[in-house]
């Protein structure tokens, strides 16, 4: 009897890159060499760990061995050495992107080690599948003290004191909503689980969903028990299946083990939840929008003059927080509000999910402690910039997020400090740009993904905010005029006062923070005709500084149109005739010989 455990990464961005054979390899060579060892498939969050680009990860326990990149050809060797033996294979282990050095355990990493783990505390440790993995890591502990140790108020108390707020975007605090709910005589009233997740790059709720289902029913269920809900609907989106496959299972499990349905542990409680498939449109995140779609109408947002804890669906009182607030609820529940205080900044407690992707080293999720600088976030978790380029900026919130630039990496991350430095915490996506990112073309991609996905129900919206795509089209491609600017900036803030919803009123955020921190990449675009950063191609012609460059030949390597010429270790030169400005070679050059003209 080895008594170990081999733990496959089942995560969607592990099963994409083949973890599922790596785990039947695994399965057939222990079976093979009859070893006494049990093989565990596990979902660990896209971003695993914030390793999921790394995957398919396996770990062996309790030796606490982490490989990455693995193969099903590496099993062999994997079994025979590391499982039998105990040795490592470092050709498999973590690469710490900083000091270059091989790492055993991934929680040595600074990566993994700088972070605080609530809403993510149980994902990569535990089988979703199985309720009992779940059970013995503390799960529905909470539940049943809420069950037989609080009272209705008690609990309500505990999420007021506690500072939690909802980790959606809006930060509106979680257990005043679920007290204005609760003094509402009015039956019945709902609960919903906000997982319609539209963000570009933003996979924080899926991963939870997907890793952890437990933990959000769980969350569900104790607020169920202190409004005296029950009925309650879980909001997915419709492309998240694995999502979808483990939190019916999760349903499943929970109801046979009477976590779930009628006298919820025998006591007089009961709650049943549905899951409602989201149809991909992005406004379905909104609340009132998301409500209008499980009653059956179309997905459009409603006017907020009546909160939603009062007039909700089908016009009852409803509490509706997303996926990682839910998830936050159990622990605060088992541990207490003060414990849960202490983490995090004033005004802002506990921990936050971020989806750190971009131009850094490192990317993938992150739970980090509220007011943690976003200096310490992006160079110290995600390793700096990739290519050790110059970091530019750092776009938070979504798409209709702001940028921020360099000067401000000092800035805490927290929901007021990010809105008032013209951004929002929004989902808790956080893309890094460098200086090969034009900001301009930056803030024309997120307005046309607005463009795209606004409802149209409000014309400032709908109009408004094509206007701004067409405009900054123009400038990208060397059309626009200096009058330009002003005109933007009098539409957005006609976007932003006369749209009816959160995503109408922050969709001119790209433009304004662009705007205000990085005008002068508008003006080189407009009077100059330049884009500095070699993005727009209209504004573009690449150049080769012949006393840098040393002939290295490499940019030359990757020029399809074979656009550059010259000779080993002799300064090249790029042919504009047949340059299609891709930004191979710049990208590609050590030496920094290639630049924008």
């Amino acid at each position: 009897m080895y008594n170990k455990t081999v733990k496959v990464c089942c995560g969607t961005g592990c099963l994409a890159n083949g973890s599922n054979q790596v785990l039947g390899a695994l399965r057939k060579e222990i079976e093979a060499q009859r070893l006494d060892i049990e093989v565990v498939p596990y979902v660990k969050a896209t971003g695993c760990n914030g390793l999921c680009e790394r995957g398919p990860i396996v770990k062996i326990e309790p030796d606490d061995i982490a490989y990455y990149h693995v193969k099903p050809e590496d099993v062999v060797e994997i079994v025979e050495k590391t499982v039998i033996k105990g040795e490592e294979i470092p050709r498999l282990l973590y690469l710490d992107v900083v000091s270059k050095q091989r790492i055993r355990s991934h929680k040595d990493s600074d990566f993994i080690k700088k972070q605080t783990k609530i809403a993510l505390r149980n994902i990569g440790e535990i089988d979703p599948s199985q309720i009992q993995d779940y059970v013995d890591a503390g799960g529905y502990a909470a539940l049943r003290k809420a069950v037989f140790e609080l009272s209705p108020e008690d609990i309500i108390s505990e999420m007021k004191a506690s500072g939690l707020r909802g980790r959606g975007g809006g930060g509106f605090p979680t257990g005043i909503k679920w007290e204005t709910c609760y003094k509402i005589k009015r039956e019945p009233k709902y609960i919903i689980c906000n997982g319609d997740e539209g963000d570009p790059g933003a996979f924080m709720d899926r991963s939870v969903m997907e890793g952890d289902p437990h933990t959000v029913l769980e969350g569900m269920i104790i607020a169920a028990v202190a409004l005296g809900v029950h009925h309650g609907y879980i909001y997915i989106r419709d492309e998240y299946g694995l999502a979808l496959e483990n939190m019916h299972k999760a349903i499943e499990q929970a109801k046979e083990h009477h976590f779930l349905g009628d006298n919820i542990l025998g006591s007089e409680h009961s709650f049943d939840l549905e899951i409602v498939r989201g149809g991909g449109a992005f406004v379905c995140g909104e609340s009132s929008a998301l409500m209008a779609s499980i009653e059956g109408r179309v997905g459009e947002p409603r006017a907020k003059y009546i909160r939603s804890a009062e007039y909700g669906l089908w016009g009852q009182p409803t509490v509706l927080n997303n996926v990682e607030t839910w998830s936050n609820i159990p622990v605060i529940i088992q541990n207490g509000s003060s414990w849960f205080n202490e983490i995090g900044s004033p005004q802002n407690a506990g921990t936050k999910v971020f989806s750190l992707v971009g131009k850094v080293k490192n990317t993938g999720l992150v739970e980090v402690p509220m007011g943690i600088t976003l200096e310490e976030l992006i160079f110290g978790i995600g390793g700096g910039i990739t290519g050790d380029k110059e970091f530019k900026a750092v776009q938070t919130g979504g798409p209709s997020g702001g940028c921020i630039p360099k000067e401000l990496l000092h800035l805490a991350v927290d929901f007021d400090t990010l809105e008032a430095a013209g951004s929002m915490m929004g989902s808790g996506g956080m893309i890094v740009t460098d200086e090969r990112t034009c900001m301009v073309e930056f803030a024309r991609y997120y307005v046309s993904f607005l463009a795209e996905e606004s409802c149209g129900k409000c014309v400032s919206c709908r109009e408004g905010i094509r206007q701004m795509l067409k405009i900054l089209t123009d400038i990208c491609e060397g059309k626009g005029q200096l009058q330009d600017l002003d005109l933007l900036t009098e539409i957005a803030h006609t976007v932003e006062q006369a749209s009816l919803c959160g995503l109408g009123k922050t969709a001119p955020n790209p433009v304004m923070s662009t705007l205000k921190y990085f005008k002068d990449e508008y003006l080189e675009h407009i009077t100059e005709g330049r884009c500095r950063a070699g993005v727009c191609k209209p504004l573009t012609e690449f150049m080769i500084d012949q006393e840098l460059c040393i002939g290295c030949g490499l940019c030359k390597k990757g020029c399809a149109p074979d656009a550059i010429q010259g000779s080993l270790k002799q300064p090249h030169v790029i042919d504009q005739g047949k340059c299609i400005k891709c930004g191979n070679c710049i990208d590609r050059c050590r030496f920094k010989a290639v630049r924008v003209r």
